[in-house]
Protein backbone atom coordinates (compact mmCIF):
# COMPACT_ATOMS: atom_id res chain seq x y z
CA UNK A 1 0.00 0.00 0.00
CA UNK A 2 1.02 3.28 -0.74
CA UNK A 3 2.87 4.79 2.33
CA UNK A 4 1.64 8.67 1.65
CA UNK A 5 -2.25 6.64 2.52
CA UNK A 6 -2.61 7.92 6.05
CA UNK A 7 -5.66 6.74 8.64
CA UNK A 8 -8.50 8.90 8.06
CA UNK A 9 -10.76 7.88 10.34
CA UNK A 10 -11.47 9.00 14.42
CA UNK A 11 -9.44 12.26 14.09
CA UNK A 12 -10.11 15.64 15.55
CA UNK A 13 -11.08 17.63 13.52
CA UNK A 14 -12.65 14.83 11.49
CA UNK A 15 -10.95 13.91 7.83
CA UNK A 16 -11.41 17.22 5.40
CA UNK A 17 -12.80 16.38 1.84
CA UNK A 18 -9.57 17.76 0.46
CA UNK A 19 -7.70 14.81 2.62
CA UNK A 20 -10.04 11.83 1.14
CA UNK A 21 -9.47 12.93 -2.22
CA UNK A 22 -5.76 13.65 -1.73
CA UNK A 23 -5.63 9.62 -0.60
CA UNK A 24 -8.18 8.72 -3.10
CA UNK A 25 -5.47 10.21 -5.76
CA UNK A 26 -2.68 8.08 -4.13
CA UNK A 27 -5.10 4.90 -4.39
CA UNK A 28 -5.93 5.38 -8.13
CA UNK A 29 -2.27 6.27 -8.92
CA UNK A 30 -0.72 2.86 -7.30
CA UNK A 31 -3.60 1.02 -8.93
CA UNK A 32 -3.08 1.82 -12.40
CA UNK A 33 0.49 2.78 -11.89
CA UNK A 34 0.10 6.27 -13.46
CA UNK A 35 1.13 9.31 -11.76
CA UNK A 36 -0.26 11.49 -14.56
CA UNK A 37 -2.44 9.57 -17.08
CA UNK A 38 -2.44 9.73 -20.68
CA UNK A 39 -4.88 12.53 -22.29
CA UNK A 40 -7.06 9.03 -23.41
CA UNK A 41 -6.98 8.01 -19.74
CA UNK A 42 -7.50 11.11 -18.01
CA UNK A 43 -11.60 10.67 -18.05
CA UNK A 44 -11.49 7.51 -16.43
CA UNK A 45 -8.16 8.15 -14.05
CA UNK A 46 -10.48 11.20 -12.98
CA UNK A 47 -13.43 9.53 -12.90
CA UNK A 48 -12.00 6.29 -10.61
CA UNK A 49 -10.77 9.17 -8.42
CA UNK A 50 -13.75 10.97 -7.61
CA UNK A 51 -15.73 7.28 -6.70
CA UNK A 52 -12.97 6.13 -4.60
CA UNK A 53 -13.28 9.11 -2.93
CA UNK A 54 -17.49 8.81 -2.56
CA UNK A 55 -16.44 5.75 -1.49
CA UNK A 56 -13.93 7.12 1.59
CA UNK A 57 -16.24 9.26 2.68
CA UNK A 58 -19.54 7.65 2.76
CA UNK A 59 -17.23 5.04 4.65
CA UNK A 60 -15.15 7.58 7.24
CA UNK A 61 -18.78 9.21 7.81
CA UNK A 62 -20.83 6.10 8.97
CA UNK A 63 -17.73 4.44 11.24
CA UNK A 64 -18.58 4.69 14.67
CA UNK A 65 -16.47 3.83 17.32
CA UNK A 66 -16.17 4.18 21.64
CA UNK A 67 -12.37 5.28 21.69
CA UNK A 68 -11.16 8.51 21.91
CA UNK A 69 -10.84 10.97 18.93
CA UNK A 70 -7.13 10.87 17.81
CA UNK A 71 -4.64 14.72 17.79
CA UNK A 72 -3.88 14.96 14.69
CA UNK A 73 -0.86 17.25 15.86
CA UNK A 74 0.30 14.12 18.49
CA UNK A 75 0.32 11.66 15.64
CA UNK A 76 2.46 13.56 13.81
CA UNK A 77 5.06 14.34 16.17
CA UNK A 78 5.33 10.43 17.02
CA UNK A 79 5.93 9.89 12.96
CA UNK A 80 8.67 12.34 13.40
CA UNK A 81 10.23 11.07 16.43
CA UNK A 82 10.08 7.89 14.70
CA UNK A 83 11.28 8.67 11.32
CA UNK A 84 14.11 10.13 13.43
CA UNK A 85 15.29 7.04 15.18
CA UNK A 86 15.06 5.15 12.03
CA UNK A 87 16.81 7.88 9.55
CA UNK A 88 18.95 10.32 12.15
CA UNK A 89 17.90 13.74 12.52
CA UNK A 90 18.32 16.66 9.64
CA UNK A 91 20.68 19.25 10.34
Amino acid sequence: MCRNIKPLFNFEPPATEDEIRNASLQFVRKVSGFHRPSQANQEPFDRAVDDVAAAVGALVRALKTTAQPRDREVDAARAREKASARFGSRS
